[in-house]
């Protein structure tokens, strides 16, 4: 490997992460989860390096040990903001080429762990259990257990869990020896992941689980008093699945299930190898929500498989996934359906622009991470902006060629990262190669650099419009003074049709009055919906023509949900017309948001957290 992932201090090209073997016990008192890793680290040099270094943040290491060695030097160096301290572990006689080398460390989160957030009974639907879940992505593992935290390094992984509750975990559940006298720690719940996996797809959950099958090969597991909205919701994901395979090839992670975490889960989903963590608010009794699930799945290749060599080449990983993602709903809903979710897209896309600036580092394709958080830089241009690249290709060279390259592309790169760069290579190798001359010069005009490396919103293709017309059209008929509203206006449409409709309303360079947005709120039902994307949706609308109404409805629904999506945009609008009850609700629900989330928002709101 001679790539360089600017977010890691760890030295992964001399040492290289095989296998990770994963013991901790989650104390829900102390709120953090304590035990023991054992890394297999592979030697790429011939005893040229004398020390492995480790990703680690804010965690405490109480022991290390080399291959058993009970006198090994190591040192957790100062920090280097923002990544974190390194962990320098000495291996005085280095390694032969190939060699295995273990290193064991003992470990314990602490309370500035960015990875984990723990819920107090208070704090979760039914008030009976505390919960605990992580989120690693993009460099946050480093803040449960020191480890080379960069998506250029897979490894498979063994999870042997202790915990007082249920566990689930990004590995294949196995059967747990049976314990006569019990532990103080909890009952030993035990995963294998035999794909390898780069750290940010390590995952846990423990609480007041229960699950429930969804399909031949899938379970939900949530809340009790959740699961059977959540099963009915998510019955015929095996469609997904279905559809996934034909496109690409086999599922290769045995079984696909779906989390249903707290409300306080930053994002839509985390595409958690065999336990996709979803967001509560795709829960929303309409089945108007579940194509985040089909992300997720398409994660399984795009990301899990085949995975972004660092996090400058995101698009590699979200473009993709959203292409697929919308291949399947095609498959499902027709034609139209994908223009129309691009459609809805384009709209995110151009909304992320506005925010950074036409001229933005942030909205490039290939992104300079030198020095930065990853999730500061995180938005919708590395999804939206790498699909419209992606299915710029399709176009290109036609849906039938651009068929035939997707399994290639994803059998290439299978279990393997890869940069923006190799997949140019990638792509011309297979094209130039398949004997159409005709493509072959249409390959040949690609301006790569532009698409890689130009700033703001890409060149815009032709749309088919069939499913947005008629939300434009009742759009229009708001800017009549005379307009009389009624609930049949959008009795049959979809929720994403709203969705459209209320961004059409956004756009007016007349907004709506005040007293125009109280009666769009009533008369559609949009502020008692129990659609979280329909809902927001509103309230930014709301919110942009100082429907003061709204505000108090604003700062309950932000504490009822902690999806980014969501939570951030209202913050940043509601700061806008009300800062003091802006900051009134951040305070009031500091507790309730994960901790990205929160330092996020702070950020938005030109606020200094406290921990």
């Amino acid at each position: 490997m001679t790539k360089r992932d600017p977010c890691t201090l760890s030295n992964y090209h001399e040492w290289l992460t095989k296998h990770t073997t994963v013991n901790l016990s989650i104390n829900f008192q102390e709120q953090a989860v304590k035990g023991t890793i054992s890394l297999d680290l592979e030697s790429q040099t011939d005893r040229q390096s004398k020390e492995i270094v480790l990703d680690s943040s804010h965690v405490r290491v109480s022991d290390v040990k080399v291959n058993s060695a009970s006198t090994t030097a190591w040192e957790v160096r100062d920090r280097v903001e923002p990544y974190g301290s390194p962990l320098h572990i000495s291996v005085p006689q280095g390694a032969a080429k190939g060699e295995i080398v273990q290193v064991e460390l003992g470990v314990e989160t602490t309370s500035k762990c960015t990875a984990l957030q723990f819920l107090t009974p208070a704090q979760t639907s039914n008030k009976k259990h505390p919960y605990v879940y992580s989120q690693c992505q993009a460099i946050h593992c480093r803040s449960i257990f020191p480890c080379q935290d960069t998506p250029d390094v897979k490894s498979t992984f063994t999870f042997n869990i202790r915990s007082a509750l249920p566990v689930v975990a990004s590995g294949l559940s196995v059967e747990a020896p049976e314990e006569k006298d019990g532990n103080a720690d909890g009952k030993l719940y035990k995963f294998e992941q035999k794909v390898p996996i780069p750290t940010y797809l390590f995952g846990l959950a423990s609480g007041d689980i229960v699950s429930a099958p969804i399909g031949p090969r899938s379970v939900v597991a949530t809340g009790p008093e959740e699961l059977k909205a959540c099963q009915w919701e998510l019955e015929g994901v095996e469609d997904f699945i279905q559809v996934a395979e034909k496109l690409i090839f086999p599922y290769q992670w045995g079984v696909y299930n779906v989390l249903v975490t707290p409300p306080s889960y930053p994002y839509g989903g985390m595409e958690t190898p065999v336990f996709t963590f979803a967001t509560p608010t795709l829960i929303s009794g309409d089945r108007q929500n579940i194509d985040v699930i089909a992300h997720e799945l398409s994660h399984a290749w795009s990301g899990n498989l085949v995975t972004n060599a660092s996090w400058g080449h995101m698009w590699l990983n979200e473009g993709w996934t959203i292409y697929l993602e919308r291949r399947i709903g095609m498959a499902l809903h027709g034609e139209a359906e994908r223009d129309f979710s691009a459609i809805l897209g384009w709209k995110a896309l151009e909304d992320s622009v506005d925010l950074f600036g036409h001229d933005h580092e942030y909205t490039k394709l290939i992104i300079d991470h030198e020095g930065i958080e990853p999730d500061d830089a995180f938005s919708t241009v590395p999804y939206e902006k790498g699909f419209h690249f992606v299915y710029y290709l399709e176009r290109l060279v036609g849906r039938e060629a651009f068929d035939k390259f997707i399994p290639h592309y994803f059998t290439k790169w299978s279990g393997k990262s890869l940069d923006s760069f190799e997949f140019k290579e990638t792509f011309l190798d297979f094209f130039n190669n398949l004997g159409d001359e005709s493509i072959k010069s249409k390959v040949a005009g690609i301006d790569w650099d532009a698409w890689f490396y130009k700033p703001g919103m890409p060149p815009k293709p032709h749309f088919d419009t069939s499913r947005v017309d008629v939300c434009y059209k009742l759009a229009e008929q708001w800017k009549n003074k005379d307009f009389e509203p009624s609930p049949k206006d959008v009795e049959d449409f979809t929720g994403n049709q709203k969705l459209v409709f209320l961004e059409a309303l956004e756009k007016f360079e007349e907004p709506l009055t005040p007293e125009k947005s109280e009666v769009l709120g009533k008369v559609y039902g949009l502020a008692s919906s129990k659609n979280a994307e329909i809902k927001s949706a509103y309230y930014k609308v709301a919110l942009q023509v100082r429907d003061t109404s709204c505000y108090q409805g604003v700062a309950e629904h932000l504490g009822q949900v902690g999806r980014m999506k969501f939570v951030r945009p209202l913050f940043r609008a509601l700061n806008k017309v009300d800062r003091d009850l802006a900051l009134k609700t951040l305070e009031k629900n500091r507790d309730f948001y994960h901790p990205i989330c929160k330092a996020l928002v702070e950020k938005d709101l030109g606020v200094t957290g406290t921990n």
